[in-house]
C-alpha cells in the first residue's frame, strides 16, 4: 500500500489495485450462457403471462 503524506500532515494511503484482465471476443458469450439468457427470457415472458391470466 502506498502511503503520502498532505500538506496539513495527514497521511493518505492508496490501495493496490488488482491486475486488469483482457476478454477476447472469442469467450464473450458461450452457448451455455447464451441457453441461460434465453430460457431466463421466456420465463419471464410466460410470468408475466400467467399473471395477467390470472388478474
Amino acid at each position: 500500500m502506498q502511503v503520502t503524506q498532505e500538506d496539513g500532515g495527514r497521511l493518505n494511503a492508496f490501495a493496490k489495485e488488482p491486475r486488469m484482465e483482457v476478454i477476447s471476443d472469442e469467450a464473450s458469450l458461450s452457448n451455455g450462457s447464451r441457453l441461460l439468457i434465453i430460457s431466463g427470457a421466456v420465463l419471464v415472458i410466460a410470468l408475466m403471462a400467467l399473471s395477467v391470466a390470472v388478474s
